[in-house]
């Protein structure tokens, strides 16, 4: 079982982010009291108790203090079992990541994800990042220095009106760092936004598919060369010393669509057959919670929600679909049932059949979701 806990503070907004987020921290105390209320009011939503992974995303989950980390492992702890070799994540910023930081971190969690997004300077300072170029090159040997092995970095590709050389340079300091993960992704302009905002008023060009596509190409294929898998579209990992490959094992249970349990605002849960959405406001999720209520939406999945969503998330990753699970969760044959639109996909050149596996091309990894999309059932 899969547990995720969203922390919704950051101390500054990146001009990009969408994601639900307060840089007001007068209520961070009060939301990690409800975050462990909600825990023990949800403790039976998942099938068992024992949780092969915990995954602190935000927001920045670096931005807590050692008692806030403390009072929510206490209370994860209390009305779970983390197994002995749990992947346990934290996304972190460069900027937090100090030497004492670090070796305090160390003493809750297993994993870091670090938002390092670019090495560059001007970059940085444009997309309102906290952090800067130095920080985000000395982050990774510090928390190496510490004890932490499973890194994980994001990177940006896709950011207009810079120069080619500072993709190269992002890339090339990204690989000189060794580690065992790497997500990337494209810069993507949400209405909702400074970016987006901009945008708007024409004082920002829309996104450049052609510039990202080929920076996706060629950040693809320096890291195949380099031995890392793309085992998901924005994904890659490589072995450790022992030869075990690195996935991030959370996210990975997303797209294997295994149970999971999101608690905090804006956190989504789902358990097979439906899932559940809380609601995206501080104030009033903590009220909700005070109340001794789940401050959430939920969603029953029909069996075309069902085989939608396996089509959507599992199409991007390395393993592709299952034809036998398809089947079952159709309560038929897919190949039948959507065999003009298989054979177009075919035909494409985006996704091939090997067995009882469908799986995206390298050419089809560009168009996952319109892929996904044609096969969709109703």
């Amino acid at each position: 079982m899969h547990l995720y806990l969203h922390i919704p503070f950051c101390k500054q907004a990146c001009h990009y982010c969408d994601f639900h987020f307060s840089t007001s921290m007068r209520l961070k105390p009060a939301l990690v009291e409800a975050i462990c209320t909600e825990i023990r009011l949800q403790k039976a939503y998942l099938p068992t108790s024992v949780l092969e992974t915990v995954y602190l995303g935000g927001g920045t989950p670096s931005i807590l203090t050692e008692n806030e980390l403390a009072q929510l492992f206490e209370t994860i702890n209390n009305q779970f079992v983390i197994a002995p070799n749990a992947e346990i994540t934290l996304e972190a910023n460069p900027d937090d990541l100090s030497r004492e930081k670090l070796a305090m971190l160390r003493r809750y969690v297993n994993r870091l994800s670090i938002g390092i997004q670019t090495f560059d300077e001007a970059t940085l300072r444009w997309m309102n990042r906290a952090h800067s170029a130095t920080e985000a090159e000395n982050c990774v040997g510090l928390a190496r220095e510490v004890g932490f092995e499973n890194l994980s970095v994001d990177l940006i590709y896709g950011i207009p009106n810079r120069h080619e050389s500072c993709w190269k340079q992002d890339m090339e300091k990204m690989l000189a760092l060794n580690i065992p993960h790497l997500s990337a992704y494209a810069l993507t302009i949400e209405p909702d936004t400074a970016f987006g905002r901009w945008q708007q008023k024409g004082k920002l060009p829309p996104a450049d598919e052609a510039l990202a596509a080929d920076q996706f190409e060629e950040l693809t294929q320096a890291l195949i060369q380099t031995g890392y898998e793309h085992y998901e579209i924005s994904n890659f990992a490589r072995a450790d010393q022992e030869g075990v490959v690195q996935y991030a094992r959370h996210n990975t249970a997303y797209w294997q669509r295994k149970p999971y349990l999101g608690v905090g605002p804006s956190a989504h849960s789902y358990n097979g057959f439906s899932r559940q959405y809380n609601i995206a406001n501080n104030a009033r999720y903590i009220a909700v919670i005070q109340q001794g209520q789940i401050p959430a939406e939920r969603e029953e999945l029909t069996i075309a929600d069902q085989v939608n969503d396996y089509l959507l998330t599992g199409l991007r990753t390395q393993w592709g679909c299952s034809l036998t699970e398809l089947n079952k969760l159709l309560g038929m044959d897919f190949t039948c049932q959507q065999a003009d639109e298989l054979s177009a996909m075919y035909a494409s050149g985006w996704l091939i059949r090997e067995g009882d596996w469908l799986r995206l091309t390298q050419a089809g990894k560009l168009f996952a979701d319109r892929v996904a999309a044609t096969l969709f059932v109703e």
